[in-house]
């Protein structure tokens, strides 16, 4: 599997080119996500960001880190500034690797080609220039100035959801096309598909996984699976040839409260959705109101968790706020902290409840002062993924990442499939399972009180 380096240029105390209030490395990093994620969700590719949060790093850093992880391709990302229009891009102007040059006719090229059928773009040719991130690099590196911040028809464009969403998409796909990088979509006839029953970054919490299982008569094991340069204990509880046996036994899994997704052989990720199964559910929406009480959401979690903190309320009382469905943003939280036990690798003390900022290997993600500031941000995130309105001015904003969401880009659960978490091709679809199961829960309690509010009223008779 090849291996990406992005750089999103400047960051912390270098903002680069500035122009009425914008900033070239806000452009920069959330531009780079975007090819981050739209690779990671469509190709079987390894990514590294040299930085994936505001903060300062040096030249060096970025080629030093670069040169370490022995990459196959480096891209630099950046927005032009001094007075021009258009597109533009670089490799060093020294002695490169070889397919350097061959890279940047393909990208650039195929770019310019899809851009100009939706925007109008002026292409300022293929350069060669002497910039320490492509004259330090050792793999072949590339660079895009992608438009000019200071030109005020190309800050429109910047400052345009659909045409940012298009740049990025285009740069990730010239990319692949270059690197001949595979499609996920694609699984080799004959591979067995292997059901995981959880995966962990701690043995011990793949271990507590077996035991969970073994009580509820699911027999698995432990195999161990290297991610992004750092190890991941995988629980499989079986393996088929056929998609549908696969599917029998996830359906079985999650009807015993256990995530559970399905990974085709040899490829590593995670297997689309079967043409078999139920279509997802793309009409329930982010935005609108909980059907469910904040004693229901409590109750339901102490089943499998007895420890799990009590965020019911915050998650009702936030989600009216701002208009999103909290007890599904409840059931998000659930599918995130695996019952709020932090399995994976947020820990507790972050109060962080839906992975927010938690990028990769290392980065650990923002941190809360306070379990109800954590709620508060994850509803926030939910709302910029949700809506283009402004957002509430009746809590300050907390949520760090929310600058970097495309506004409106998800208004339905299943419309974050690849974008909150990635590949995530079924992210959605497994938040509204917990969900289900929530409202079961809920109908069984109900159910079981009114037979005793039926009993009481029977000996009265």
């Amino acid at each position: 599997m090849k291996t990406i380096i992005i750089d999103p240029g400047h960051g912390g105390s270098d903002p680069g080119a500035t122009y009425k209030g914008h900033e070239e490395k806000t452009l920069n990093l959330s531009t780079a996500l975007k090819i981050r994620d739209f690779l990671e969700e469509h190709y079987q590719v390894t990514i590294h960001m040299t930085r994936s949060e505001n903060k300062t790093m040096s030249l060096s850093e970025r080629t030093n880190f670069a040169n370490e992880t022995n990459a196959d391709f480096f891209l630099s990302i950046h927005h032009n500034a001094g007075g021009g229009s258009g597109f533009e891009s670089y490799t060093y102007n020294g002695n490169v690797p070889s397919n350097t040059l061959s890279y940047q006719t393909m990208i650039h090229n195929d770019y310019i080609s899809a851009i100009k059928k939706k925007h109008t773009v002026i292409d300022r040719g293929k350069k060669r220039a002497n910039f320490h991130v492509l004259r330090e690099t050792k793999m072949p590196a590339f660079l895009v100035e992608i438009l000019f911040i200071d030109h005020d028809r190309d800050l429109a464009l910047l400052t345009n959801t659909a045409f940012m969403n298009d740049a990025a998409r285009f740069l990730a796909e010239g990319v692949a096309k270059a690197l001949s990088l595979p499609e996920k979509s694609v699984i080799p006839e004959g591979r067995l598909f292997k059901v995981i029953a959880g995966s962990f970054a701690e043995r011990k919490n793949a271990e507590e996984r077996i035991a969970e299982l073994k009580q509820k008569s699911f027999r698995a094991f432990i195999a161990a699976e290297v991610i992004s340069g750092k190890t991941y204990y995988r629980v499989q509880a079986g393996a088929f040839t056929h998609r549908e046996n696969a599917d029998t036994l996830v359906a079985k899994l999650k009807s015993k409260y256990f995530d559970a997704f399905i990974i085709a052989e040899g490829t590593g990720i995670e297997a689309p959705p079967s043409t078999t199964e139920a279509p997802p559910e793309k009409d329930v929406t982010i935005l609108g109101e909980s059907l469910l009480k904040p004693h229901q959401l409590n109750e339901f979690v102490r089943t499998v968790n007895p420890s799990a903190p009590l965020l019911g309320d915050y998650y009702i009382k936030y989600g009216m706020v701002y208009g999103i469905r909290g007890d599904i943003a409840y059931g998000q939280a659930i599918h995130e902290t695996n019952y709020f036990r932090f399995t994976g690798q947020v820990k507790p003390g972050q109060n962080n409840f839906a992975g927010l900022g938690t990028t990769g290997p290392g980065v650990d993600g923002a941190s809360f002062t306070t379990p109800e500031e954590g709620v508060l941000a994850h509803i926030q995130h939910l709302y910029a993924y949700a809506s283009n309105e402004k957002l509430p001015d009746s809590y300050p904003l907390v949520d760090p990442r929310y600058s970097l969401v495309s506004r409106g880009s998800a208004r339905y659960w299943a419309g974050l499939n690849g974008k909150w978490a990635v590949p995530g091709t079924t992210y959605g679809q497994s938040i509204l399972n917990v969900y289900s199961r929530n409202l079961d829960h809920a109908l069984e309690e109900m159910e079981r009180e009114k037979k005793i509010i039926q009993a009481r009223i029977d000996l009265l008779k």
